[in-house]
């Protein structure tokens, strides 16, 4: 579920009913990141740069590119990604997997988001309506594997 509070973060939490092994392999194989996010040439190592690519929005000067490099790893609990359109966006993404009986209990914190931009603040609150249809999509595809 959506915590909604902090200007500067998206913060969610949602079960998932499947072990984290499977969850962590949706979160760091590349090809199964496509299915539920974007394409990318991710690999769960740190150091790595890697981007996602998607429709560029012209409107708000997005040129379809997300910059990103792996900040931490820790097999089947966290992985941390900066994330960054190289002009506004300047943020990070970290992933929490816990067991929680047969399943998973996932969190995502997005933050760096600046309180006083305004189409930060916007896109926080697009990518926070987002996220958690993209939290759906993780758990459909997990369920497949």
């Amino acid at each position: 579920m959506p915590h909604d509070e902090d200007p500067r973060a998206i913060r969610i939490d949602q079960f998932i009913a499947h072990p984290p092994a499977k969850v962590w392999r949706a979160l760091t194989e590349p090809d199964l990141v496509a299915r539920w996010l974007m394409p990318n040439d991710f690999k769960p190592e740190i150091g790595h740069r890697f981007t996602f690519t998607t429709t560029p929005k012209k409107a708000v000067g997005f040129d379809g590119i997300v910059y990103c490099e792996v900040l931490e790893v820790e097999r089947e609990k966290l992985l941390k990604i900066s994330w960054t359109d190289r002009k506004r966006a300047d943020w990070t993404v970290t992933w929490r997997l816990e067991p929680e009986g047969k399943g998973t209990r996932l969190f995502l914190d997005h933050e760096g988001f600046d309180p006083d931009d305004e189409v930060q603040q916007l896109s926080r609150r697009i990518m926070g309506g987002g996220w958690p249809s993209i939290f759906t999509a993780i758990g459909t595809l997990v369920a497949e594997l």
